[in-house]
């Protein structure tokens, strides 16, 4: 059994940032990393040299690790004090180290809901229909519907309330998307008109028009292009002016595994562009070649990009 070990002392400043880069891989890995986890990890690489160094001892030797965990004939679990104490096993799988439900615990009872890359359609009932984007969670309430995460494109033809995040919304005869993902939502008008209240506040949307909002209130309302913003329905994401890191997340949410850019000066690049869902599988290379990135595989389909 070949054993890996970490020079570090326990308790040391570098032992505890090359417990917490480990700590990143392992979650990461896990097939349970969400889009909000890609940013936490890139802003715990930017504090410091310290913190990227620390993350690059942690990629290198998960790499070593790879081909022995490939040949596993069957996954065993290990924990998170094994791979911290300074050994790993060359045998030993993957671990889940958490559930992460669209939605939150609400999510795991929620009356409609699609996977990774999975778009559904459902007739609510007469006069109002859902098309469901991906990795989202509603659930039916009294007076309509609850958004609990992800987006959904709405048509109703007769009243309909729904609940997303810190606000409501209300049409009789609309045609609408919104989107609650990472703390906010964003609703977008597409034909007819509907009301978005917030915190006491309500505002008229129109067709053509588009309002974010979150806990601390509403946003201004905007002008949009309402093609771009429901592109996802022709299996299409289009991007005008995006920031990569803006691109690389939305992408995150389409495809199985994760694509996470510790670059933080390419991250801010402007990116014109227009994938095909079915091109997503190998956008990392597209990335790598458009933008000179360096990409590094990990197990669970997670990429790296630096």
């Amino acid at each position: 059994m070949k054993i890996f070990s970490f020079p570090t002392a326990r308790g040391t400043p570098d032992s505890r940032l090359h417990d917490e880069a480990r700590d990143w891989l392992v979650l990461l890995t896990s097939g349970q990393a969400t889009v909000a986890d890609a940013k936490a990890l890139r802003q715990w690489c930017a504090q410091s040299p310290e913190h990227a160094q620390a993350f690059e001892h942690a990629k290198r030797l998960w790499q070593q690790l790879t081909p022995a965990l490939a040949q596993a004939q069957a996954p065993r679990h290990f924990g998170r004090r094994a791979f911290l104490g300074g050994a790993l096993a060359a045998s030993v799988a993957l671990v889940m180290v958490r559930v992460t439900v669209p939605g939150g615990f609400a999510g795991l009872s929620a009356d409609y809901r699609t996977q990774v890359g999975e778009q559904r359609r459902v007739e609510l009932s007469e006069g109002i229909s859902l098309e469901l984007n991906t990795q989202t969670r509603i659930s039916r309430r009294e007076q309509g519907i609850e958004l609990l995460e992800g987006e959904v494109e709405v048509l109703a033809a007769q009243p309909l309330t729904v609940q997303a995040g810190a606000g409501w919304l209300s049409a009789s005869q609309a045609r609408f998307n919104v989107r609650n993902t990472d703390h906010s939502v964003c609703v977008t008008c597409i034909e007819g008109s509907l009301a978005v209240a917030v915190g006491g506040r309500s505002v008229r949307l129109d067709s053509g028009r588009q309002l974010t909002y979150d806990a601390a209130g509403l946003g201004q309302v905007l002008t949009v292009d309402t093609e771009a913003v429901i592109a996802w329905r022709e299996q299409v994401l289009v991007f005008n002016n995006a920031t990569l890191d803006t691109v690389i997340d939305e992408i995150n949410r389409y495809r199985p595994g994760m694509l996470v850019l510790l670059n933080r000066e390419l991250g801010k690049r402007r990116v014109q562009a227009r994938f095909s869902l079915e091109q997503l599988a190998g956008v990392a290379l597209l990335i790598r070649d458009a933008y000179g990135a360096k990409c590094t595989q990990l197990p669970g389909g997670v990429v790296l990009l630096s």
